[in-house]
């Protein structure tokens, strides 16, 4: 459980209706599997020690008495597994009977959750045998092989040395009502809340089961693991197919096969989850309710979720391209409303040949086609120096003449040269001040000519470079509206391939070049023509730094976490080592750099992570990073 992670099952066992000693060895024998893959805790379905169709059958003296005696021997079976068992049985309690979750751990009953919604419509007629159960009453029962009171009621169970690990209970009909259990259970910070149900299968319920759980799961910030009976039950007149499911704030991470009687695993980020409760400052919180605790040893979970090496970029299994569609609209509607609002019909905008300058000029020329605005007063601007390649060169240029924009060729030497006279720099000097003189020469250019032609400065700059703080301060990290600001290096790769998709053949050739064209600043001489100075030798490779800045800014993880995730998604493409050594490279960074963040121009929010000082992020300027750096240095 190491870094908040706990390993929980979802297990639809095989049955058999009103046998309940093949049910008990059942369940008894997939608690011993869940164990030994790791998992912490293992829920059944709804009343799976007897069956749910066993009808009336629930009358007889005979069936309950049984399942009584199944949960004694579950008891003595699991009792040395590190492991929760959360299995469904029928009670008595004061002559009514009630649709049960018995909460099992080390030879004890941690809590006993009765069913409070009862259906009674179409295919469902349970107020036929089972009572509902009042929702804010608490009764305490002696079970009569333990020699302590139980707690029998809607109740939450809390790890007593590690408070994140918080989990709730409900029982099918429970999540269909429109004020579910779960939903006091979530503010009182259960993390995970188990569904034992027996919901049967008809056309298109598959569907409406996702929809309902991951909407659940995501407006209480929670894991919502539903188990499901199966096809053993009886066919008599309905059919149940074990459809269950887990998911973690609003997405499925595992979901079982149909017609099929098997355990799913899921690993459940809890520490995300309470972070997440906690940046949200509308979740409510409640404290006062039952709560059924207990020790577990803290191990380690083997994590065998997928962990993607992108985070930013659209996963595979979605639409990619309709997603990149929806970010570039967005960013449209951004540079849209400002052009609007201020009454300005011109924009200049600095074109190096490279992905970021590249996607800017994309975004201006969707937003000048969907404002009906002439492409000439889109003003495009090559400003060649030092370390200017003809490869980028010509792409800049290439690109501007294809949409028919104003293009500029405005060689810049010549005005850095005199101004490293004016401050007596030796030109040949390569350090920071002849790099900087050339971004900082090349915002002035553009500022002037805005000036000149009533028009808004367009910045290029993306979060990746915002984040490393990997510009200019007052050269390219100032304009007069950033449209890239919220997209990181990563996913501007994959809108600028959508837009090579989108184009003629002449367009989408140089898109494709500049695809492949190394990032660069070319503030150096090239070398033999070449690039000389290429970013991600420098700073490290965008993928990781990327990887790194949203664990970092969207879940709050330390630096240890974000290394153990990244040994798992980069496992193929770099050492341990080396992923250390550049997640150094950006802490310092980022937190050496705060101050350019401070005073960045206005631009859309994308997703969900921004680095605006407006509203997304803020911190000091002089903030140290060492406590950061001492748990890098700790692993």
């Amino acid at each position: 459980m190491k870094d908040g992670f706990v390993k929980i099952a979802c297990c639809t066992p095989e049955i058999k209706v009103a046998d309940c000693d093949f049910n008990t060895n059942s369940i008894i024998h997939n608690v011993i599997i869940a164990h030994e893959h790791g998992a912490k805790i293992i829920a059944f379905p709804e009343l799976c020690v007897t069956g749910y169709t066993c009808g009336d059958l629930f009358l007889q003296d005979c069936l309950l008495q049984n399942a009584k005696k199944s949960i004694e021997k579950i008891l003595e079976n699991t009792t040395n597994l590190d492991i929760i068992s959360i299995v469904g049985c029928p009670f008595l309690f004061e002559h009514k009977l009630f649709n049960c979750a018995v909460v099992i751990f080390n030879n004890k009953i941690l809590g006993i959750v009765p069913k409070i919604h009862i259906p009674n419509y179409t295919e469902f007629y349970e107020l036929r045998h089972f009572s509902p159960w009042p929702i804010d009453e608490i009764f305490y029962y002696n079970f009569s092989s333990q020699n302590y009171r139980i707690a029998v009621g809607q109740q939450k169970f809390r790890c007593k040395d590690f408070s994140d690990f918080t989990f709730g209970i409900e029982i099918c009909e429970d999540l269909w009502v429109a004020d579910s259990p779960s939903v006091k259970l979530a503010q009182l910070n259960a993390n995970i809340i188990f569904n034992l149900s027996a919901s049967n299968e008809i056309i298109g319920k598959k569907e409406y089961r996702k929809t309902l759980i991951n909407a659940k799961s995501g407006s209480l910030c929670c894991a919502y693991a539903y188990v499901n009976a199966g096809n053993s039950e009886s066919s008599t007149d309905l059919v149940f197919s074990g459809h269950s499911l887990i998911s973690e704030n609003a997405s499925i991470i595992a979901e079982s096969e149909l017609y099929t009687n098997s355990i799913i695993y899921a690993d459940i980020d809890v520490k995300k989850l309470a972070f997440e409760r906690r940046r949200m400052n509308t979740f409510s919180h409640t404290l006062n309710i039952e709560c059924g605790k207990f020790e577990m040893q803290l191990t380690e979970t083997r994590i065998e979720r997928f962990i993607s090496p992108t985070p930013f970029v659209p996963s595979a299994n979605t639409d990619r391209k309709e997603r990149c569609e929806d970010i570039l609209n967005l960013q449209v509607s951004g540079l849209n409303t400002r052009l609007k609002n201020i009454n300005c019909k011109s924009v200049v905008i600095g074109i190096s040949g490279g992905l970021d300058s590249t996607l800017a000029l994309l975004i201006v020329i969707r937003t000048f086609k969907k404002m009906d605005f002439d492409f000439k007063n889109i003003i495009a601007v090559t400003m060649p120096c030092f370390g200017t390649t003809s490869r980028t060169y010509d792409n800049a240029r290439k690109l501007a003449n294809s949409f028919g924009v104003t293009l500029l060729d405005i060689d810049i030497a010549d005005s850095v040269i005199q101004h490293f006279k004016d401050i007596s720099h030796n030109k040949d000097t390569l350090d920071i001040v002849f790099e900087n003189s050339q971004a900082r020469e090349r915002t002035q250019v553009l500022m002037d000519l805005a000036n000149k032609y009533n028009a808004l400065v367009i910045g290029t700059g993306d979060l990746s470079e915002m984040a490393l703080g990997w510009s200019t301060y007052n050269g390219d990290h100032m304009s007069m509206y950033a449209v890239n600001c919220s997209v990181p290096k990563t996913l501007i790769r994959h809108l600028v391939a959508v837009e090579a998709e989108n184009n003629t053949d002449s367009i989408k050739s140089v898109l494709i070049d500049i695809l492949d064209t190394p990032v660069s600043p070319e503030l150096l001489p090239p070398k033999d023509s070449e690039i000389s100075q290429e970013t991600e030798k420098i700073v490290g490779p965008y993928e990781l730094h990327d990887f790194f800045l949203y664990y970092m800014l969207r879940w709050g993880f330390s630096p240890s976490k974000i290394f153990r995730l990244a040994k798992i998604a980069f496992a193929e493409s770099y050492t341990d080592s080396i992923i250390v050594d550049w997640l150094k490279v950006f802490y310092r960074r980022f937190f050496a750099n705060q101050f350019k963040r401070s005073c960045v121009p206005d631009g859309p929010k994308i997703g969900t992570v921004s680095l605006s000082p407006r509203g997304d992020w803020r911190m000091p300027s002089d903030v140290t990073a060492s406590i950061w750096i001492k748990d890098l240095e700790n692993l």
